[in-house]
């Protein structure tokens, strides 16, 4: 199409025309980066979930959140596949599109359900984490309780010295010389058990608070991305009713 001199709406028609042109060529390439993200993502998903741990919590709770994390890449994937909609499209194109329509359909609703179980996998892992911390201070504590035990019952040097070379495997423990420094080495060792014993439950309840933010930040993001890429999906569905009508 040449414009006629002098006659800026031929010009506007005509500059939009190559626009036009050039936007229908860019649509074929961004198809195939499309179906290759799809394609891509299919080889992750299944890295992901195999081998799988159904009834594992941790393992349920991390993979879940693995996919929302990646759930960007289909999302661009399905956008750029179903660009143009119906134009420039071959046919061995036309099944397959009704096909990766019905896909984001399953896809939207699987992040959904992905929601409450999220939330049950969280409270399942933190009941898990408490449990575990929980004995492993429990023992803690009684090997402590039982060094303070013998150490009530240390009443001579020979017994004090054999009870420090079992808690120093390194042969480092005094030669006691007499009940004067005996009692020294016993009042220390009381003190330092105690410590001990104040420092095992403080750690503790550290390492649970620590752990239990750590679990409810995850869980709060991956179940509101699983949530709102869910509705993505869905929409995209929605927008792609085109596909599945008979022409």
């Amino acid at each position: 199409m040449t414009p006629s001199p002098n006659n800026p709406l031929a010009e506007k028609v005509d500059t939009l025309w190559k626009f036009s042109s050039t936007l229908l060529q860019t649509i074929p390439p961004l198809r195939w980066v499309g179906y290759t993200l799809l394609f891509l993502t299919l080889i992750d998903l299944i890295v992901l979930v195999i081998p799988p741990q159904f009834t594992n919590p941790v393992w349920e709770f991390q993979t879940i959140g693995a996919i929302v994390e990646r759930v960007a890449v289909p999302l661009i994937g399905f956008v750029l596949v179903f660009y143009g909609g119906q134009n420039l499209r071959a046919k061995w194109e036309l099944p397959l599109l009704k096909i990766l329509s019905l896909s984001t359909l399953l896809f939207g609703i699987i992040l959904l359900l992905f929601i409450p179980l999220g939330v049950i996998n969280t409270f399942r892992i933190n009941q898990q984490s408490n449990t575990q911390i929980g004995t492993q201070v429990e023992q803690r504590i009684t090997q402590i309780q039982q060094v303070q035990q013998q150490l009530q019952q240390a009443t001579t040097p020979e017994q004090m010295e054999e009870l420090l070379s079992r808690l120093d495997t390194q042969g480092r423990s005094p030669d006691i010389q007499s009940n004067q420094q005996l009692e020294e080495i016993k009042n220390q060792l009381t003190e330092f058990v105690s410590r001990s014993e104040q420092a095992t439950k403080t750690q503790a309840q550290t390492t649970l608070k620590n752990r239990k933010i750590v679990l409810f930040k995850n869980s709060i993001k991956w179940n509101l991305g699983a949530l709102i890429s869910g509705i993505l999906f869905i929409s995209i569905w929605k927008a792609t009713a085109w596909t599945r009508q008979r022409t």
